[in-house]
């Protein structure tokens, strides 16, 4: 699942590093503005994992345009994708559903097993 946060990138010296303001603790740094922002999408990824796995509430990501930075430094917005660091062991559920809606949802090679990761993850937000 696709999550997106606003972060503060920092320049100093040689090298940058960067902060999440949504998100208490969540920094990381690194020598080039490419390799930083690849450093930032992997925090950004463990801390929310470490969050959903904790059973703990997600902080809902700011509007970009309400931080407030310095001068030598700049908001973005970093995404990561959950899926490629999250444990892929899979369990198996066992569901009904009625069979209109599983006859249409073939038709149209629906995954269901990523419908309804992406559903439980969306659910699991909002509480």
């Amino acid at each position: 699942m696709l999550f997106i946060y606003p972060a503060i990138f920092h320049k100093e010296n040689n090298s940058y590093w960067v902060e999440f303001p949504d998100l208490e603790g969540c920094q990381t740094y690194g020598d080039t503005l490419n390799e930083t922002m690849e450093y930032a999408q992997e925090a950004l990824a463990a801390y929310l994992l470490t969050l959903l796995e904790q059973n703990l509430t997600l902080a809902q990501p700011s509007d970009i345009s309400s931080i407030s930075h310095s001068s030598d430094s700049f908001a973005t917005l970093v995404t990561c994708d959950i899926n490629q660091y999250k444990d892929t062991k899979a369990v198996k559920k066992t569901l009904t559903i009625p069979a209109w809606l599983n006859e249409r949802a073939l038709a149209m090679n629906i995954n269901f097993s990523q419908v309804l990761q992406e559903a439980l993850l969306t659910k699991i937000q909002t509480k």
